[in-house]
């Protein structure tokens, strides 16, 4: 497989790769960008090869036992035990020279089925490693860009910290410095929401306390 990026190549080389269709954290990589075209051909080639391999397996499987039980057929008749009904030592011998000529063919074909699914099963992996490079490329940007912009805001918020500090002190003062000059009645004219010793609420308490003990007062009064 000529790429541009031999890179990665040369990075698995030696390296055994696990069937990449087989690995559900290979999977996961795709789940939020999807897979490319190229990528699905491939992942369906290794299926493919996957599924005749498993065929050709299970084929010398069953070809392997029936070969077993050939031999132990021959073997049985060969210590004096009755043969098998309908089949002769000599047919048994032939069936089982005909299961290794299919044993071989078949490995044969299984070998090569093999090195097919390796060879697509490392360029599938070529291309997830080239995929997976950009993402991060691409992610590693966004990252930066994020990251500068935090920076940025934290300074940001370090400059209205001290801008608000700045004003509420100010506003202390201003307040504290009208009230002490005008006193309470004249500061209720500025409708002012800051006050951070809540001195007009206090003034005002105060205020309805001493006229409602003059109240009594003149009501206790004699005329």
């Amino acid at each position: 497989m000529a790429r541009k990026d031999d890179k990665y190549v040369q990075a698995i080389d030696g390296k055994k790769i696990p069937i990449l269709t087989l690995d559900q954290k290979w999977h996961r990589l795709f789940t939020q960008t999807g897979v490319s075209a190229e990528i699905k051909r491939k992942e369906e080639k290794v299926n493919e090869l996957l599924k005749k391999q498993g065929g050709l397996q299970t084929r010398q499987k069953d070809i392997k036992r029936l070969k077993n039980k050939l031999m132990q057929e021959v073997l049985s008749s060969m210590e004096g035990e009755e043969k098998p009904k309908g089949r002769s030592r000599e047919e048994n011998g032939k069936l089982i020279e005909e299961c290794n000529e299919k044993l071989e063919e078949g490995g044969a074909a299984l070998l090569e089925v093999e090195k097919k699914l390796e060879k697509e099963n490392r360029e599938l992996m070529v291309l997830s490693m080239e995929v997976c490079y950009d993402l991060m490329q691409e992610n590693g940007e966004q990252i930066e860009q994020i990251d500068e912009w935090i920076n940025q805001m934290r300074i940001e918020l370090k400059k209205n910290v001290v801008r608000k500090q700045q004003k509420e002190l100010y506003n202390q003062e201003l307040y504290t410095y009208m009230h002490d000059i005008f006193g309470p009645d004249v500061i209720e004219m500025f409708d002012l929401k800051y006050n951070p010793k809540n001195v007009l609420n206090k003034d005002k308490d105060t205020a309805q306390a001493a006229d409602s003990q003059n109240t009594e007062k003149d009501k206790g009064t004699p005329t």
